[in-house]
């Protein structure tokens, strides 16, 4: 392969030269450093877009026009979720369509319940792309996965919404993930790092186990398994029976008390300051007057 004499960082010409993360001719660990970098920044991007998207809705959504969005998503779920999967076929992902809702939600704009089918007809939506894909590749793999991903995603709807008492368990498990982060503003990040971090490490240690042909690791990872669902039934007692719920959100309530006093300290500091002043005016007090001199002196005293 000719090697690039120029290095371009957006476009990718073949005559005018490569990107500056993915060189022509660059070795693996080359490839695993640039991805890792590229990785970082997408990252960045997107929490930088996001705070963006909700700072600028949150001005633009205020007083009438939250309560006309609130009215017109007033709708039947099934409509509703129709819309979202339109919605989606026109973005081409799910991702952006539910990014770009879920801040209505926070804002009072659209409500959870209306939020639920709109996710659920995006994540129709996003089979579309997939579809699209495999009609134009060669074999029936493609195909083939790309209608397991799209009647996933229909027995998931079948399940959860069409009857009321299955539709009411998400919608509630959302709302008490809310009044959580309400209490603690930490736990969407442990929220994050547990569910999407630890247990899948968890499960993939365990599961990787039973791959590996042999007995030990087999009885090993049956073991594992078995103490896993007995720390889950523990926990669930706990949780129920136990008081382990009013424990933890105890905990979540001292730590934001901690951390909002540690926000409003200095304020609270500059607060008392003008206090005292004013006492002193209303009192007649002289200001307390700090001889520098007669401290350096103590100090050379205490010294000696």
């Amino acid at each position: 392969a000719e090697v690039c004499g120029k290095v371009g960082l957006i476009t990718c010409d073949k005559k005018g030269g490569c990107p500056a993360f993915f060189q022509d001719g660059a070795s693996k660990k080359d490839d695993q450093i640039s991805g890792a970098v590229v990785f970082f920044l997408s990252l960045v991007i997107l929490v930088i877009c996001l705070i963006g998207l909700v700072t600028i809705l949150q001005k633009m959504l205020m007083g009438v026009s939250t309560r006309i969005i609130y009215k017109a998503t007033n709708i039947n779920g099934y409509v509703a979720m129709l819309i979202g999967c339109g919605i989606t076929l026109l973005v081409q992902s799910s991702s952006i369509t539910t990014s770009a809702l879920t801040p209505f939600v926070g804002m009072g704009a659209i409500r959870i319940e209306q939020m639920f089918p709109l996710t659920l007809g995006a994540n129709i939506g996003t089979t579309f792309t997939g579809l699209m894909a495999s009609l134009v590749s060669d074999g029936t793999d493609a195909l083939q996965v790309a209608l397991c991903h799209l009647f996933f995603n229909i027995s998931g709807i079948l399940i959860w919404y069409p009857i009321p008492f299955m539709r009411a368990i998400p919608i509630n498990l959302a709302k008490s993930l809310g009044k959580a982060t309400r209490v603690w503003r930490g736990f969407p990040i442990l929220y994050i790092f547990v569910i999407f971090i630890i247990i899948p490490i968890i499960l993939y240690g365990v599961s990787s186990l039973f791959e590996q042909d042999s007995k030990g690791y087999t009885v090993l990872g049956v073991f594992l398994a078995i103490i896993i669902v007995l720390l889950i039934l523990w926990f669930v007692y706990k949780w129920k029976r136990e008081g382990l719920r009013e424990r933890v959100a105890e905990s979540f309530q001292a730590r934001q008390k901690r951390t909002t006093a540690m926000a409003a300290l200095p304020d609270d500091m500059e607060m008392i300051k003008l206090e005292l002043e004013r006492l002193r005016d209303h009192t007649g007090l002289a200001p307390l007057e700090v001889d520098a001199d007669a401290d350096v002196e103590a100090a050379k005293e205490e010294d000696n």
